[in-house]
C-alpha cells in the first residue's frame, strides 16, 4: 500500500512537498516515484528513482522539482516554483520488480501500483 501526504493548492511560483510510503512493502528491488495526470491526457512521469541509484525527471519539471528517495520505502519531492500547468492530479507509483535493464523510468506502463489521488491545484 502506497500512503500519499502533503498536497494542497498554492499559488503559482510558491512550493509544495509530496511524500509517500509504502507499507505491508516486502520487496527489495523496486523504484518509486511521483507521476501525474490531467483530464483527458495520460499519466505522465514527475519524477521517480530506483534502488540502483538512477532518477528520472520530466522534461517540464527539471530544475524545479526535486526528488528525495531514502531506499527504505519513502520518496518525496519537492516542487518550487510552481506554475498553473502544474496543475493535476499527482499519483505514488512503484514498480516491485525493478530492472535497470529491464525497466525504464520513462515509461509509465513499467509502474502498476498506485497510491490514492492528490489533487494539486496551482493559482495564477
Amino acid at each position: 500500500q502506497l500512503v500519499e501526504s502533503g498536497g494542497g493548492s498554492v499559488q503559482a511560483g510558491g512550493s509544495l512537498r509530496l511524500s509517500c510510503t509504502a507499507s505491508g512493502f516486502p520487496y527489495t528491488r523496486y523504484c518509486m516515484g511521483w507521476f501525474r495526470q490531467v483530464p483527458g491526457k495520460e499519466r505522465e512521469v514527475v519524477a521517480n528513482a530506483d534502488v540502483d541509484d538512477g532518477t528520472t525527471y520530466g522534461d517540464s519539471v527539471k530544475g524545479r522539482f526535486t526528488i528525495f528517495f531514502d531506499k527504505k520505502r519513502t520518496v518525496e519531492i519537492k516542487m518550487d516554483n510552481l506554475k498553473p500547468k502544474d496543475s493535476a492530479i499527482y499519483y505514488c507509483g512503484t514498480n516491485t520488480h525493478w530492472s535497470s535493464t529491464g525497466y525504464k523510468r520513462t515509461e509509465v506502463s513499467n509502474f502498476g501500483t498506485w497510491g490514492q489521488e492528490t489533487q494539486v491545484p496551482i493559482s495564477s
